[in-house]
């Protein structure tokens, strides 16, 4: 049983919010792994720090020991999120901790990994190492929601970004969306791009914008690029089939592909994921339960209309991030940013718990989470 505690020092606050900041240095380079932080304080110093840099590397509570600017026996560790005590890209946290003579354990918040779940802070209790837990823990949850959505239901966390006009339009009739919103907006989504495992476009989007979705953010990855593309339609003149080979690329299908397509999509370098249909298209659900099955553990989903619909009607976003011009675009036929049939009546609407709204250059982000 872990004991949570309601009240903490000050110090202790302030030591826990210096782990959750070196946490965040980790983001978009550890998954599928969580982003996690540690700060060893001896007699009122500090006297290492530490963090999981990206996936492969030591894990924040070795990366701070190896930090250490004096011996660590006696001290306290603060870490964001409970210590391994399993195998796996790295040895158990829990020995190091147990090895350096570290006396007192302050834990933000536990990890639900089945290989975890508790038994790493009752290993240390064993030890003889006094563990507390749960300081700060909504916010390292927050700060972790894909890793924990990912690690308790293998399904990748879908964050939803759209870029409309003030009236909410993504494009012109004709398919025109450049550009919607200003450069530091889309500064900002290419670093969102970089920290998400992969980028979901429907086959109409890349028909008609022909896009690359690579990432253009300095010091990230490309994403791997998802297309549902139920008969596999992807043009292999098109850019994203011509770098298949370069970014990886994977286009889910149903059984209704045709077979001379799959081979040639084959021969470009993407990668072919069969999935059920549902009315004649790819079954989303199906689908992100393959993409996680293949350790994809996030996905931006930037639309266009169709796609959004379907995936907001049959409630599979995670979160969603609005950018909003102040521009009015009008028109019947322009492009909304969520398209489908929508819902039948305004109480069956899709209702939103906004968690900030922020000014980047002229236009605005809305973020928010679809209330359950």
């Amino acid at each position: 049983m872990v004991r949570i505690l309601n009240t903490w020092s000050d110090a202790d606050r302030a030591y826990m919010q210096e782990a959750i900041a070196l946490a965040e240095r980790g983001r978009g380079h550890t998954a599928p792994n969580p982003m996690v932080g540690c700060v060893l304080v001896k007699d009122g110093r500090t006297i290492g720090r530490g963090y999981h840099h990206r996936y492969g590397d030591l894990h924040a509570e070795r990366d701070a020991l190896a930090a250490c600017t004096e011996d660590p026996a006696g001290a306290t560790m603060y870490v964001t999120l409970e210590p391994c005590c399993h195998h796996g890209k790295q040895p158990p946290c829990t020995d190091a901790i147990l090895a350096a003579g570290i006396t007192r354990v302050v834990v933000g918040a536990t990890d639900p990994n089945p290989l975890v779940g508790g038994r790493g802070i009752a290993l240390l209790r064993a030890g003889g190492v006094a563990v507390e837990a749960g300081l700060l823990e909504a916010e390292i949850r927050e700060q972790n929601r894909i890793f924990l959505k990912y690690i308790t239901q293998k399904r990748p966390w879908v964050s939803l970004k759209v870029a409309m006009t003030l009236d909410g339009k993504i494009a012109t009739a004709d398919g025109d969306a450049r550009w919607v919103t200003s450069a530091p907006a889309r500064e900002f989504v290419q670093r969102l791009r970089g920290q998400r495992s992969g980028i979901c476009v429907g086959a109409g989007t890349v028909r008609l914008d022909d896009p690359m979705l690579n990432c253009r953010a300095a010091g990230y990855k490309d994403p791997v690029r998802i297309l549902p593309d139920s008969a596999a339609a992807l043009a292999p003149e098109s850019r994203i089939a011509r770098s298949a080979g370069e970014i990886r690329t994977i286009v889910a299908h149903t059984d209704a592909a045709p077979a001379g397509r799959l081979e040639r999509l084959r021969a470009c370098g993407a990668e072919l994921l069969p999935c059920a249909a549902r009315d004649g298209r790819v079954d989303l659900p199906d689908m992100l339960a393959r993409l996680g099955a293949l350790g994809i553990d996030s996905l931006l989903l930037e639309g266009g209309e169709a796609l959004n619909g379907s995936f907001v009607a049959q409630g599979l976003v995670d979160e969603y991030y609005f950018f909003i011009a102040p521009k009015i675009l009008g028109g019947q036929d322009a492009k909304t940013a969520v398209g489908g049939p929508g819902f039948a009546k305004m109480a069956d609407a899709q209702a939103l718990d906004i968690r900030s709204v922020e000014q980047i250059g002229p236009d605005l982000l809305v973020h928010a989470y679809p209330k359950k």
